[in-house]
C-alpha cells in the first residue's frame, strides 16, 4: 500500500523544522553560551546581564519542537512488558487504542496551555532578569503539543491501514 500523502508532508514539515529551528536554538546556544562564558564571564569579567533567561527560552522552544519530531522518529519511551503475551491483533488494536486516547490528552494539554498563555501577562509570568512574558512561550508549545496529536492520529491511521506504523529513519530519503 502507497504512502498516505499527507503523512508524507508532515514527515517533511517535521524534519525541515526539526533541522532548522532546532538547529538555530543549538547553534545560538553553543555560540551564546561559549561567548558569555569565556569571553564576557572569565575574559571581560562582565557577564552578559539576561543570558540564563535567553538560554532557558532557547531550550523551551528546542524540547517544543523536539515534542512532535521524537514522536515520529520514535524516541519516544514506550514501556512493552505485557506485548510479548499478547497476539498480534490484539497488540496492534490495544497500540490504535492507545493512541487516540495519547492524542486526546495532548489537545486537552494544547487547550490548557493556551489558557495558561492567556493568563500569562495577567500574572506577571516573566523571565527574572530580562521580563519576557512567558505567553508566546506557551503558545508555541499549545503548538507543538497539537502537532504530536496529530502524529498520534498519523499513527493511529498507519496502524489501521497497514497493520504497522512506519517512522521516519534519519537519514533515508522521506
Amino acid at each position: 500500500m502507497s504512502d498516505l500523502v499527507w503523512i508524507k508532508v508532515l514527515d517533511k514539515l517535521l524534519v525541515w523544522v526539526a533541522l532548522g529551528v532546532g538547529g538555530a536554538m543549538l547553534a545560538f546556544m553553543t555560540l551564546f553560551g561559549t561567548w558569555n562564558v569565556l569571553i564576557m564571564r572569565k575574559g571581560m569579567n562582565a557577564p552578559v546581564r539576561g543570558a540564563e533567561d535567553l538560554m532557558i527560552l532557547s531550550l523551551v522552544i528546542l524540547v517544543a519542537i523536539a515534542i512532535p519530531f521524537g514522536g515520529r522518529c520514535g524516541a519516544h519511551i514506550e514501556i512493552e512488558v505485557l506485548e510479548s503475551r499478547m497476539s498480534k491483533a490484539f497488540a496492534r488494536w490495544s497500540l490504535f487504542v492507545l493512541r487516540l486516547v495519547g492524542g486526546a490528552l495532548m489537545l486537552v494539554m494544547a487547550l490548557e496551555l493556551v489558557e495558561a498563555g492567556q493568563k500569562a501577562t495577567k500574572f506577571g509570568e516573566t523571565t527574572q532578569q530580562l521580563l519576557i512574558s512567558y505567553e508566546p512561550f506557551y503558545y508555541l508549545l499549545a503548538a507543538c503539543v497539537a502537532v504530536y496529536a496529530l502524529v498520534l492520529a498519523s499513527d493511529a491511521v498507519q496502524l489501521v491501514l497497514r497493520g504497522k506504523i512506519r517512522q521516519i529513519r534519519l537519514g533515508e530519503e522521506l
